[in-house]
């Protein structure tokens, strides 16, 4: 297995970017102690976004329940439109998933009882599969359409769907549509010990006469700062697979669109109150084949520093690497570092270590 990992070292400062259903940070025990974490689909969603921003052409896949009106409009923008059957989105959709039954105010779309991932090539491979069967069968039953329209699937997604070839698909209700994502993500947990903290705060009435004392309004919501290891990995061989239909230069650039993305990318949960936009202190990035590999032990006994967490958090990361390289024979063909180098040549040196 060729893989490219990315071990990642970020500090946020007051922030609450992923929360539980109390509004109230994530956090989880390690090492013996509470530590700050960031789920890996709260960072998934925020990478993912930013992945389809840098490949546009390439990353088109939509998550969500409304996949009837996304099958319709696509009908709706073919030349043959008149001569596809009433109803044809809903059945294309109900391939996916059972409906739920709710109709869309104004219309007769249902929405999907789960969400669905797909990309637009896709949903256009199922169209033309379900066209050509009714074409030689125009009686055809629902589940013999469903039946082509999903086989169609597997041969469209080179084409626009490097996202979904990335993150991966869970399809419950057809296990044959569910794709295995060639890239891995770990929760981000902090280095240290970390307790969330209560943030009480107030609203002034702008129009309250002035002889009247007091806020409008008050309320508390807690937030947490902390230091948080992260890992990536990238499954460069399944993904290859996943994308069979383009060459190794566009590989490249999905691979290079993906590192910049999970670099860069931050959640933008109450970005307007409490803003955590930082970019990572330190990263290392490795190409190396084999399973992968985390180094997150290295804070299994949490950090202690009365001067920062970041240097002696990286101090922990090297040494953890050079003992797993020193007792278990841990091997890469390629070892960057950020910030020795800069994003881009960061990019180009573990882009090279594929060739």
């Amino acid at each position: 297995m060729k893989l490219i990992e990315l071990h990642i070292l970020q500090s946020f400062p007051v922030s609450c970017l992923n929360r539980d259903d109390m509004g109230t940070p994530k956090t989880a025990y390690f090492g013996g102690c509470k530590r700050a974490r960031i789920s890996s689909q709260c960072l998934k969603r925020a990478q993912r976004m930013l992945f389809r921003e840098y490949m546009p052409e390439f990353a088109k896949g939509e998550r969500t329940k409304l996949l009837a009106a996304s099958f319709l409009k696509l009908i709706q923008n073919r030349p043959d439109v008149e001569s596809i059957p009433e109803k044809l989105h809903i059945k294309l959709a109900s391939a996916w998933g059972n409906m739920d039954g709710k109709k869309k105010e104004g219309d007769d779309l249902c929405k999907s009882a789960a969400l669905a991932y797909l990309s637009p090539a896709e949903m256009s491979a199922m169209v033309d599969a379900a066209m050509r069967l009714l074409k030689e069968k125009p009686k055809a039953k629902d589940d013999e359409i469903c039946k082509v329209a999903k086989a169609a699937v597997k041969g469209a997604l080179a084409t626009d769907a490097a996202d979904i070839a990335m993150y991966g698909r869970m399809v419950a209700s057809d296990a044959s549509l569910t794709l295995e994502g060639a890239a891995m993500f770990s929760h981000a947990i902090s280095t240290h010990k970390s307790e969330p903290e209560l943030d009480f705060y107030t609203a002034v009435d702008d129009l309250q006469p002035t002889e009247e004392t007091g806020a409008g309004m008050t309320g508390m919501l807690e937030f947490s700062s902390a230091c948080y290891y992260r890992y990536v990995a990238v499954n460069v061989d399944l993904l290859k697979k996943h994308l069979g239909g383009i060459t190794d230069e566009q590989i490249n650039e999905i691979l290079s669109a993906f590192i910049r993305a999970a670099v860069m990318a931050v959640p933008s949960a109450r970005k307007n109150s409490m803003n955590a936009s930082t970019l990572p202190s330190y990263v290392l990035g490795l190409v190396r084949n084999g399973h992968p590999m985390q180094l997150v032990n290295a804070f299994e006994s949490p950090v202690r520093s009365g001067c920062g967490y970041t240097s002696p958090s990286v101090e922990a990361i090297k040494n953890e690497y050079a003992k797993l390289k020193n007792v278990w024979g841990v091997s890469a063909t390629v070892e960057a570092e950020m910030p020795d180098l800069s994003l881009n040549a960061f990019i180009e040196a573990l882009s090279h270590g594929l060739a």
